[in-house]
């Protein structure tokens, strides 16, 4: 790995910045994002770079969108309306291409008319279970599971709930909700039955998906008591459909409208589509849900197909040649942007089970494109795995990375490790938008740490103290002109006073997402963490990203978190809790050379006041870091209204978190 070893004795570290990948005049003129500029080129639009390609998209945003739909030739109607009408954004009335009707079903399986043989899923999981399905089997299993769902008496509108793992039937059904227009929602297994009733009982659906357990690190989950309990907590539902994984023979005993999956009428298997206006809505999805009820974030058919066309086509770079793999949950907004890959006639990889050989598992299924969450990438490092020499890897030509900040040893460590000859794509997004506003292009050399550029049709900005644009310099990350994946509402607000709240109210009519980015003057951009979880030490301002990048470059950290404990005017304590590596100690030693390094690498103000070891680091069910929550804990708040333990991965580790424990 490169490094530039401190003086002090602390683990070296990568120059933010330093080169790792510059694409060659063949990988340019492959790229699909080149073929998309030549086809601007023969109506008129001449664009020589990405950053001139970006800069028309963000100001002639009608023309911009407008040639996504016809360049990907959208399955449906397009309508002679215009490309916007309203606004200047979605919570002031805004509303993309009046008029136009499509459905997102028809769009995902258009290949099994193109080229039905080809693979459309390949399912792998932790159990051995291994499936493969072409794009025609797909279509045919889609058109079956739609005609049990409408004998069920769902249609236009209604919403179907899942709690279902990440295994083909999720997708099977999910399509069949889709086709029929009415309105998709998911939860994981892993999830507890108040978390997935505070998600579900807001939208009050009318059929239910869920299986009868999961397994998961070797062992095996019943959740057939879960499934009666959200069954009663749900009266809207007509039907409790039972899906079989862990066991063949499971039946839905004792369910009030139990049905089971084999047995979903199935008559009627042609395969049609609803056409929906474009901003009908196609799934609900939910923030994370620490403290209080999740946001029920509602996006639209039209809305989800343009973006994903366009990100997974143009910055991932992929199409019908390629497998793509993401590893992720049905809780998770990941699942919804894997599942796009049908959408570019893609294969798609689906794993069920714990992240124990990922990479294993990229060899083995030939994956083209790699994704995971940061932690992973860290995780291998820290191991000290060699994937490209223990594997053959040589199919990947893209890893895609994201969930938290990526830090520069982990970029060095992929190009070291992993491969030369492919791209690191690091996101920075969200369910909030179901995609990355900000990631990579084949067209851009790739440096440590650093994210290639901001995403087309996404005007994201960085404001300064003052609500104004800075450059180089670390600001509030915002979005100043609409994305048609922007939320078309969020379920029960009917005034939108929800919706203006989570985005608007800082700056009206600009979208402040709540990370702290800087964009440098080449358009490369760099995510510090959450903006609500600053530290602010002496009047120096820094995200946690960078926090966390020095203390976890020690072999002896597992993991760790940082918190801030001062309020407006006052500065608090600084508290650093580390998770610990397998055989270390927190002796006197290493807290000497944490201090030393976050002093060398920071500044004396960030020096912590305290650490402290803990069995773990809090984290929610998408792998997200608790440093809000753990805040207020410290802060006064009780532990069970700070955070919900049903929406955390390890919610025993909660209680180490106390003013007591940190005194």
């Amino acid at each position: 790995m490169a490094g530039d070893g401190a003086s002090d004795g602390s683990p070296g570290l990568t120059p933010e910045g330093a080169p790792l990948w510059e694409p060659s005049a063949k990988v340019v003129a492959d790229a699909k994002v080149t073929r998309y500029q030549r086809w601007l080129r023969d109506r008129g639009v001449a664009t020589e770079s990405y950053d001139e390609l970006w800069r028309w998209s963000v100001t002639e945003i009608d023309a911009f969108w407008e040639s996504i739909w016809e360049y990907f030739d959208v399955v449906g109607r397009r309508g002679d309306g215009p490309v916007r009408s309203g606004g200047p954004m979605p919570v002031d009335g805004l509303r993309w291409f009046p008029g136009a009707t499509l459905n997102y079903a028809a769009n995902a399986l258009r290949r099994a008319e193109q080229a039905p043989d080809d693979t459309a899923v390949v399912f792998r999981s932790e159990a051995g279970g291994h499936r493969v399905l072409t794009y025609r089997e797909l279509a045919r299993h889609v058109a079956e599971v739609r005609a049990g769902l409408a004998a069920l008496g769902v249609g236009r509108g209604d919403r179907v709930a899942a709690y279902l793992p990440n295994i083909p039937e999720a997708l099977i059904c999910f399509l069949a909700a889709a086709s029929l227009g009415a309105i998709w929602s998911s939860c994981s297994p892993d999830f507890g039955s108040s978390s997935v009733v505070d998600r579900f009982a807001q939208i009050e659906p009318k059929v239910l998906l869920a299986v009868d357990g999961y397994a998961y690190n070797g062992k095996r989950f019943d959740r057939r008591d879960v499934v009666r309990e959200i069954e009663a907590a749900l009266p809207s539902l007509r039907a409790t459909v039972l899906v079989p994984y862990l066991d063949p023979a499971a039946a839905p005993e004792g369910l009030r409208a139990g049905v089971h999956y084999r047995d979903l009428p199935r008559s009627g298997h042609d395969l049609e589509f609803e056409d929906v206006p474009f901003d009908h809505p196609l799934w609900v999805v939910y923030s994370s849900g620490t403290t209080g009820l999740p946001k029920p974030i509602v996006h639209g058919h039209g809305g989800v197909v343009l973006e994903h066309l366009k990100a997974l086509t143009f910055h991932q770079d992929l199409g019908p040649e390629d497998v793509f793999f993401w590893y992720t949950t049905t809780g998770w907004m990941m699942w919804n942007y894997l599942i796009g890959g049908l959408l570019v006639g893609a294969t798609v990889v689906m794993y069920d089970g714990a992240p124990s050989d990922l990479w294993g598992l990229a060899a083995d299924t030939g994956v083209t494109y790699f994704g995971v969450g940061a932690p992973y990438i860290m995780a291998s490092a820290k191991e000290g795995r060699r994937p490209g020499e223990e594997l053959d890897l040589s199919r990947i030509r893209g890893i895609g990375s994201t969930g938290s900040p990526l830090p520069p040893e982990g970029f060095a460590w992929v190009y070291d490790a992993v491969g030369k000859d492919l791209l690191l794509g690091s996101f920075s997004g969200g369910t909030d938008l179901c995609t990355g506003f900000v990631g990579p292009s084949p067209l851009l050399p790739l440096r440590a740490g650093v994210i290639q550029c901001r995403g087309l049709g996404a005007k994201v900005e960085s404001y300064g103290d003052d609500g104004t644009p800075v450059v180089d310099e670390v600001g509030e990350l915002v979005i100043t002109e609409p994305m048609p994946s922007m939320p078309v509402f969020f379920w029960n607000d009917e005034n939108g006073e929800r919706y203006r709240e989570s985005y608007f109210s800082m700056y009206p009519g600009v979208w402040r997402h709540g990370d702290w980015i800087k964009i440098r003057p080449d358009g490369g951009c760099v995510i510090y963490g959450r903006s609500d979880s600053t530290l602010n030490r002496g009047g120096v301002r820094m995200g946690t990203a960078d926090f966390y990048r020095v203390v976890e470059s020690f072999d002896e950290i597992a993991d760790s978190l940082v918190i801030d404990t001062g309020r407006l005017g006052q500065e608090g304590r600084l508290i650093l809790y580390v998770q610990l590596a397998p055989g270390a100690v927190l002796d006197d030693d290493l807290v000497s050379r944490l201090r030393s390094a976050l002093r060398g690498a920071l500044s004396p103000r960030h020096v912590p006041d305290e650490i402290h070891e803990v069995p773990g680091i809090p984290r929610t069910l998408s792998g997200k870091k608790l440093e809000v929550p753990v805040r207020k804990i410290l802060l006064g708040t009780p532990v069970e209204k700070a955070a919900n333990p049903d929406s955390l991965a390890n919610p025993d580790v909660l209680k180490h978190f106390t003013p007591q424990s940190a005194s």
